[in-house]
């Protein structure tokens, strides 16, 4: 099938613009998630931090391909590796240092528990046979990065007096970012009528009340959903740190850009 031919131009656009936003999220999130590799607490977490993290990066190469085969793009590499931080359209809230290990779990939870309730979405929604499977595929694999990272919500707020105050600390900080998950723009709304996408906003209700649950359960405060949100990411208005995470990332692929890795 030449995908680049069957689709028209316009749709051609909105379909890439949508999977490079999926993907951009996977791809950053798995990097902080493989900065843990080694560093876990423990032998079995350092495992599956690394596991989540080659899930994540191999969701963000499937989306990628399919957009090169779309875009007639060599590779998927390319949006890897060749694009600056102002073309990435990832949310800010992925791209944040690791810091803690509590931070890292806080923002998995909140991280999955949005990625769950969207990849049901748009697997009911998707017409695109080719896109429809690969979320089908990774939807398997985030149902896995939701249990695990809850249960460790619930490990860490009910455990030792630190513990708990380590992640109430890590969702208080992190929450500011949380706004954008659900904020609809133009070229959503137009891929919405398209029947290419969802609307996000209608995902923030039961989001926020699996994510009160959860908190609840884990003796844990919901922060102030009434403070100031971050947003811009979507449209390449980024943090600080993805600057420093890209230069790391792609700089030994911009340094050989014509090897063949083997």
């Amino acid at each position: 099938m030449n995908t680049n031919q069957n689709i028209p131009k316009a749709k051609k656009e909105l379909v890439v613009e949508i999977l490079l936003r999926l993907a951009d999220d996977r791809l950053i999130h798995g990097h902080r998630l493989s900065e843990w590799a080694g560093h876990g607490p423990e032998l079995e977490e350092d495992l599956a931090l690394a596991n989540v993290a080659l899930d994540m990066i191999g969701h963000a190469a499937a989306l990628y391909k399919y957009a090169a085969e779309i875009e007639g793009k060599p590779d998927e590499d390319h949006y890897a590796y060749f694009r600056d931080d102002i073309d990435f359209k990832n949310v800010a809230m992925v791209e944040l240092p690791k810091g803690d290990f509590a931070f890292t779990i806080a923002r998995q939870f909140l991280f999955s528990a949005y990625s769950y309730f969207l990849y049901e979405k748009l697997i009911e929604t998707v017409g695109d046979e080719q896109f429809n499977g690969m979320l089908q595929k990774h939807f398997k694999e985030i149902k896995y990065h939701f249990r695990h990272s809850r249960e460790w919500v619930f490990r860490l707020g009910d455990g030792t007096e630190e513990s708990h105050e380590r992640i109430q600390h890590a969702f208080d900080e992190i929450w500011m970012y949380t706004g954008e998950l659900f904020s609809l723009d133009d070229a959503e709304r137009t891929a919405i009528d398209k029947n290419l996408f969802v609307d996000i906003s209608e995902l923030k209700e039961p989001w926020l009340a699996l994510v009160k649950d959860t908190l609840e359960e884990a003796t844990l405060t919901l922060p102030d959903d009434d403070q100031y949100m971050f947003s811009g990411s979507r449209q390449g208005k980024h943090t600080e740190h993805l600057g420093h995470l890209l230069a790391q990332m792609q700089f030994l692929r911009r340094s050989y850009p014509d090897a063949e890795w083997k």
